[in-house]
């Protein structure tokens, strides 16, 4: 999916416990909603970022897909 390069990138970006705001989710079938925040979990060696979300869900943010701010880290 991504270089190893931009993974160690968003590794160090978006460590555990990072606060982010989703502001929209390319997922066509059940997206997290728009606004909802959360705190990362991980990354994987994908670059995906594992999500720990205030409503419950744990649905992962694609970088470069997903729009999404952080909020704290």
């Amino acid at each position: 999916m991504f270089c190893r390069e931009y993974i160690e990138f968003i590794k160090k970006n978006y460590p555990k416990g990072t606060r982010i705001r989703l502001e929209h989710m390319e997922d066509p079938f059940a997206p997290v909603p728009a606004g909802t925040e959360g705190v990362v979990d991980s990354v994987d060696d994908a670059g995906l970022i594992h999500m720990q979300w205030d409503n419950g869900r744990t649905l992962s943010l694609i970088p470069c897909e997903d729009k999404f701010t952080v909020i704290s880290k």
